[in-house]
């Protein structure tokens, strides 16, 4: 059981695929609902602080790399123009707008790229990590509920 509870966790981290695929994963290998939406939400937290510190860091530095300057000048340019446009429409409420982004479990949305954006927004690191970190809860919720009415419907 705890190489399933650890196999959960660790998936939880994995851009892209984070909680939104470990508690779907650790519901259907048999490990307790509640225990496996806890480790994912402390599996996906994890990188959100190292995401926020060194993610604008790493593209500032890759605009001098010849083989990754377009990329990190492509995304710096787009996350700046995508910020003002959401900060000019969300005003104050950036952060609920956060936590939606993150919450709300679609493709391209979740607490790497939603951390990334507040990166690149300059937004406060501490409102953030709440923000990703409501949002992840609210993800959490939703998939567990989707995990556990699969297996009723399975079952």
């Amino acid at each position: 059981m705890f190489t399933k509870i650890l196999l959960t966790f660790l998936i939880s981290m994995v851009p892209i695929i984070e909680l939104r695929g470990a508690v779907p994963f650790g519901v259907a290998m048999g490990v307790n609902p509640f225990v496996a939406l806890a480790v994912s939400i402390i599996g996906n937290m994890i990188p959100v602080p190292f995401i926020y510190l060194f993610a604008r860091k790493f593209l500032e530095w890759g605009k001098e790399v010849k083989f990754l300057s377009k990329f990190c000048k492509w995304v710096l340019k787009k996350g700046e123009k995508g910020g003002k446009k959401l900060t000019e429409k969300t005003g104050q409420s950036v952060y609920f707008a956060l936590v939606l982004f993150v919450g709300i479990p679609l493709p391209g949305t979740g607490a790497w790229t939603g951390t990334l954006a507040a990166s690149l927004l300059d937004l406060d690191h501490k409102k953030t990590t709440i923000a990703v970190l409501c949002g992840i809860a609210l993800a959490g919720a939703i998939m567990l509920t989707l995990s556990l009415l699969g297996l009723a419907a399975l079952g």
